[in-house]
Formats: C-alpha cells, structure tokens, sequence
C-alpha cells in the first residue's frame, strides 16, 4: 500500500507564491509520473503538472509560466512553486503518484487527500 500527503496550502493575496510538497511512502520499489491536479469549486478536477522519473514536464497552459514542479527521487517526494498566483488558481490541491510496489511488482496509482489554496485579498 502507498500513502501520498500533500502539505503546504493556505490562503494567500493576488500575486504571492506557496509551495505545495508531497510525499509518497509505503511497499514502494519505483516511481514513475508525479503530478498535481486541482478540483476548484463546482469544477471537475483537472491536471496542473506532471513530471516523469528523467524530469519531463508537463503544464496546464494556465499556470505555464507561474508555476514549477519539481522532484526529489531520493525522498519520493514532488513539490509545486506557485508565483503569480490568481483568484482563479483558487481550488483543492492534489497530488498523484504512479509506480511500482512490493510485493509482486504491481502498478499502482495513489491520490492524496488534497490541501486547499485559497488566493484572496
């Protein structure tokens, strides 16, 4: 079984930065795509950026240019750095690991329980 824990939301104004860090632990043999997705509110959740294990990015058009995802393959974790941030990046963070596990070598997808960004005045 794999556990993934987002942290590092919070509310912050029009045109500030947060990071969000996530951790993957449990039976883990190898990671693969890390990513980010967001559900803001009355919304469907949608990708925001994904990085595979030789660092490949892939970015939402909207947050291209503002935010930043990043790995740590030695800690199974991922981070986002959030600049610029708009009252429409407003939503529910998540983070999404994909890999391997031990026993049997068996892909797995795992979700974490998402941490809230709120970006107000």
């Amino acid at each position: 079984q794999v556990q993934v824990v987002e942290s590092g939301g919070g509310l912050v104004q029009p045109g500030g930065s947060l990071r969000l860090s996530c951790a993957a632990s449990g039976n883990i043999f190898r990671i693969y795509t890390m990513g980010w997705y967001r559900r803001a509110p009355g919304q469907q959740r949608e990708l925001v950026a994904t990085i595979t294990t030789g660092d490949s990015t892939n970015y939402a058009d909207s947050v291209k240019g503002r935010f930043a995802i990043s790995r740590d393959n030695a800690k199974n974790m991922v981070f986002l750095q959030m600049n610029s941030l708009k009252p429409e990046d407003t939503a529910v963070y998540y983070c999404n690991v994909g890999g391997v596990a031990v026993p049997g070598f068996l892909r797995f997808d795992s979700w974490g329980q998402g941490t809230q960004v709120t970006v107000s005045s």
